[in-house]
């Protein structure tokens, strides 16, 4: 007699039979391979575009920092608000397959039009500038548009009882966004700096990569398209919710007084809309409310590339030069942010959260863990403090004189004992509302190649102004200092006020960052991870992409905190680091409580509570056959046994 062999099917939403193909053995279906890929190839896309944006606003289109800046993450907060549009194409419109494969074609153009923007030869100035803004806005929302479908998609594809093999996935697919913003971050800066095109650095190979890497991404994608579960739209989801929601408080506030009251204000609804959609609309909002809080944590995690990175701009950067001469600090720790995540998400997934458990403990755990990183980066502010000089008060000058020359130097200022020791290392560091223009000039011997200090523009506002003999030749070239006169404007004096003491100060190294950047990566994992799970998990099916919107959005908001901190509190650097720890701390302390009061929900449960909605007569009958336990087709024997 035959072997039997079992082969599970699944119903598509076009009424065929598929097969449901199991990857080796397990309960992970072969196509969330395709997803997980795309998802690297995606990321690999966004974060090497990102890595060399500011790079090539200011050194191609030639724009100043403050717009460069500006642009950079006003575009950053557009790739976050945009997801709520393409949440709403999925869950209304298209479904979240043909979302994801019609947003990544404009995705794809954006990255075109950027890469064509960067060729030289390519109009002028202006025609540059408006095929890079065009490409981004495309960019923008391409990936916002396809960033709550994908992980939502891929959280479709198990089966309801396989719920710890879908908590797993999100933890592979967070993984593979990291993997490819590691590689990005490695390969695009190298593409830009090491490759010449067009007479100079290559900005149109280094975004034209991305474009490569994003077509890989959407063919590899729409290769899986015969094993996914393609969960059908249903309507104007966003539209019935808020024309629900209007109705709800219309009524609740015109009926209220003279009509008993309800058990909740939703109920107000019921006269036009199904219980169900009521029902779906609670669970919603009761998840909504939980993310209230959430843009702290973001607000404090999206400082690593600005306020952190800033920081490290005053440290020691041997660390990272001597052992990856490659990169900037920046650039660095963002590749050490991933590296971490590489290294935590399988620990973690093994080892911390089964010990914790709900989705919500974990972020709040996450929270704890950021507010430390922020506890630690307060500690290395004071004493990279200590090394800095103070600006000047107001009407005083600060002058410094450093010698980068072999010998020492003497320098003396005529009716003045300032700089009476020997000057060990050469700099000159200006303090005031405005500073005069000023040269050094070397007297005792003819310049060779003539080499002298660059004077300075007047009337310019600044906190620090250095010079120093930089050597831009090819060759070596010997600065020898035995004496130095400076001359000052009649307008202008020096009168010493007070003597300082001379001490020798030693900038923190770098590596005294890696603790911050460390629990902040732990906290992002203990809190994005079980976030994007939770989100799904307790998302009707209709509305699981406008959930993932909902969760992203904590992420825009957050950069609006820091902006609104980092403006109008005027704190010193280490106090607003320590202000940030502690808003998290009691923001943890809140979500705590309300995650406790939370009552977790099985949307699964909803066919159960109501199983009367009304669909045409053909969809009964294929609800009828998806709702089947499992269907499996016994082998027949045949002419060869099976």
């Amino acid at each position: 007699m035959g072997k039997r062999k079992e082969l599970k099917l699944e119903i598509h939403e076009s009424g065929k039979t598929i097969k449901s193909q199991k990857l080796c053995g397990t309960n992970y279906p072969v196509c969330i391979s395709f997803i997980v890929v795309n998802e690297f190839c995606e990321r690999f896309s966004y974060y090497g575009m990102k890595a060399v944006l500011t790079l090539y606003f200011i050194n191609y289109l030639h724009w100043n920092q403050n717009l460069s800046t500006a642009v950079y993450h006003a575009f950053s907060s557009l790739c976050y608000f945009t997801p709520i549009l393409g949440a709403l194409i999925a869950d209304s419109w298209l479904g979240k397959f043909k979302t994801i494969v019609y947003l990544s074609v404009f995705y794809v153009l954006g990255h075109v039009v950027k890469s064509v923007g960067a060729i030289p030869s390519v109009g002028d100035s202006t025609i540059h500038i408006a095929l890079s803004m065009v490409g981004l806005i495309l960019i923008a929302f391409g990936t916002g548009g396809i960033k709550p479908c994908v992980a939502a998609f891929g959280g479709d594809q198990f089966d309801e009882e396989h719920t710890n093999e879908r908590r797993k996935f999100f933890s592979i697919f967070y993984m593979s966004i990291n993997a490819g913003s590691v590689l990005s971050t490695v390969i695009t800066p190298i593409l830009r700096g090491n490759v010449q095109c067009f007479g100079g650095d290559c900005y149109a190979l280094a975004f034209g990569v991305p474009a490569i890497l994003m077509v890989i991404a959407l063919v590899v994608f729409i290769s899986g398209s015969g094993m996914y579960k393609k969960s059908p739209p249903e309507g104007n989801v966003l539209l019935d919710v808020c024309r629900c929601l209007g109705l709800a408080i219309k009524n609740r506030w015109m009926s209220s007084k003279y009509d008993s009251k309800r058990k909740h204000w939703l109920d107000w609804a019921e006269e036009k809309y199904p219980k169900r959609l009521i029902h779906e609309i609670k669970m919603v909002l009761r998840v909504l409310v939980l993310f209230i809080p959430l843009p702290m944590f973001w607000a404090l995690f999206d400082q690593q590339g600005s306020r952190w990175t800033l920081q490290a701009t005053r440290m020691n950067m041997a660390f990272v030069s001597s052992f990856f001469p490659v990169f900037c600090s920046s650039l660095f720790f963002q590749m050490l942010n991933a590296l971490l995540i590489l290294m935590f998400v399988p620990i973690f997934d093994v080892v911390v959260y089964p010990l914790i458990g709900l989705p919500l403990k974990k972020m709040a755990v996450g929270m704890i863990f950021a507010a430390l990183a922020f506890g630690a980066a307060t500690l290395v502010e004071v004493n990279v403090m200590k090394t800095v000089v103070e600006p000047a008060p107001r009407g005083q000058c600060l002058l410094q004189v450093y010698n980068l020359a072999d010998s020492d130097v003497k320098l003396s200022i005529p009716g003045s004992n300032l700089f009476s020791q020997p000057i060990k290392s050469y700099e000159v560091n200006w303090a005031g509302e405005f500073y005069p223009s000023f040269t050094l000039i070397r007297n005792n011997a003819p310049l060779e190649r003539r080499t002298s200090v660059s004077s300075v523009n007047t009337l310019q506002r600044f906190k620090y102004c250095s010079n120093r003999f930089i050597n831009t030749r090819s060759e070596a070239v010997n600065v020898t200092m035995a004496g130095v006169d400076f001359y000052i404007p009649a307008d202008y004096g020096i009168s010493p006020n007070k003597s300082v003491e001379r001490k020798d100060v030693k900038c923190p190294f770098l590596a005294w960052q890696i603790p911050q950047y460390a629990l902040m990566t732990a906290g992002e994992v203990m809190f994005s991870i079980p976030g994007i799970e939770f989100s799904y998990s307790q998302a009707p099916a209709n509305m699981k992409s406008l959930l993932q919107a909902g969760w992203l959005l904590t992420v825009a908001f957050g950069n609006v905190i820091v902006l609104i901190v980092a403006e109008g509190a005027g704190l010193d650097q280490w106090m607003e680091f320590l202000l940030f720890a502690g808003l998290l701390v009691a923001v943890c302390i809140i979500f705590s409580i309300m995650a406790y009061f939370y009552t977790y929900v099985d949307p699964g449960e909803l066919d159960k509570l109501f199983p009367d909605k009304t669909v045409n007569e053909d969809e009964d009958d294929l609800k009828k056959d998806q709702t089947d336990d499992t269907m499996y087709l016994n082998s027949i024997e045949k002419s060869t046994n099976m």
